[in-house]
């Protein structure tokens, strides 16, 4: 705390005058007058310090570290470690030495040209994209970069939002039939397709996430492996957590699992299994039944599908899925619902001759 009033004045008569480190470990000194409040002096220093110790002259790769030093308590770790596995892999080597505010647009298209001869998807393109645009994004928001490049370039790739793998009912049932009903990978298969929740939501599910007396599941966590160990956490966002009604069926399959387990304590995993286990376990079965290619993942998507398919309104969807604005799930499904203009210009037209003819009447 450095504010000062400066007593030969009568307004504007405080100061702010403080040291600070800057970052690359000079000790310097700011001075700063004509501030009204002693308050608004305080907020000054604040201000300059946060910003001031993270100068955007310093490189790409420097800046990388105190993005994700910010990003420590916003971000779960495994996203921090995608995160840091693209930018290392894929910015850094082109852009790390390079200063902030010396990179320019030219610099980003001659960079996604490099990208784009590698033959990667549009979808791994974009998601580059999106990394090197979420730096850059935070020091203009955050530490006064003066000019954000990526708001002048078209990004490379595109989202994958429009092209979704799923199965039909038909094709789900062919596939599941091939798993024994005894098998925990049945009751794994079923709990994905038919309540849409993720795979390491699944995983992370215990006894007490479930109440049969009004068939809910309850998505409280989420399970994932990283450097060897497992890992149970918050779910994806906070919309994620959520209440899922489940149809009878599915409710005896999975009561039926548990006491043919009655061992399992009320937090134990019902399934203590890895990602990769699901997923090879998926592949084997689809070999055998003779079904297209999906991912685990692909099984939210089918959910969905489905639902659509009956006529399911977005918002609900939206609730079942745990996503964090409607926006996602039209973005990501609004494609499937091809007949939704139709049924409206149906409606329209029925409404009207309805109109037309008590007119006549009348």
């Amino acid at each position: 705390m450095a504010a000062f009033r400066d007593q030969n004045k009568k307004k504007n008569a405080w100061y702010a005058s403080f040291y600070y480190t800057d970052w690359t470990g000079k000790r310097k000194k700011k001075f700063k007058r004509g501030f009204a409040t002693k308050r608004e002096a305080l907020e000054f220093e604040q201000e300059f310090l946060k910003v001031s110790t993270t100068s955007m002259d310093m490189t790409l790769e420097q800046f990388s570290e105190v993005y994700f030093n910010n990003k420590a308590q916003e971000l779960k770790e495994r996203t921090l470690r995608n995160k840091r596995y693209m930018i290392k892999a894929h910015i850094i080597p082109y852009f790390g030495g390079k200063k902030m505010n010396e990179i320019t647009p030219a610099d980003l298209i001659a960079w996604q040209n490099e990208m784009m001869k590698k033959g990667y998807s549009d979808c791994y393109l974009r998601m580059i994209q999106n990394q090197l645009t979420a730096l850059f994004t935070h020091a203009q928001r955050v530490y006064n970069l003066a000019n954000n490049p990526c708001k002048r370039v078209r990004r490379m790739g595109k989202s994958d939002a429009k092209r979704l793998d799923f199965w039909t009912e038909e094709e789900y049932r062919k596939f599941i039939s091939v798993i024994a009903p005894e098998n925990k990978y049945y009751v794994m298969f079923e709990i994905l397709y038919w309540t849409g929740c993720r795979e390491g939501e699944m995983l992370a599910l215990t006894k007490s996430d479930f109440d049969f007396s009004k068939n809910l599941m309850f998505i409280t966590k989420t399970y994932y492996r990283l450097n060897r160990q497992d890992i149970v956490t918050t779910p994806k966002t906070e919309e994620s957590v959520r209440t899922i009604n489940i149809p009878q069926f599915l409710a005896d399959e999975i009561k039926d699992f548990i006491h043919r387990h009655y061992s399992l304590e009320d937090d134990e995993r019902l399934f203590p299994v890895i990602e990769e286990a699901v997923q090879h376990q998926l592949k084997r079965s689809i070999e055998k039944a003779g079904v297209k290619k999906i991912r685990v993942h692909d099984l939210r998507h089918s959910h969905v599908a489905y639902l659509i398919h009956h006529d399911v309104a977005p918002m609900i969807i939206k609730e079942r899925l745990g996503h964090k604005d409607i926006k996602i799930t039209l973005n990501t499904y609004g494609h499937l619902y091809p007949s939704a203009q139709e049924k409206v210009a149906e409606l329209l037209d029925a409404n009207n001759s309805k109109g037309d003819a008590a007119n006549e009447e009348s």
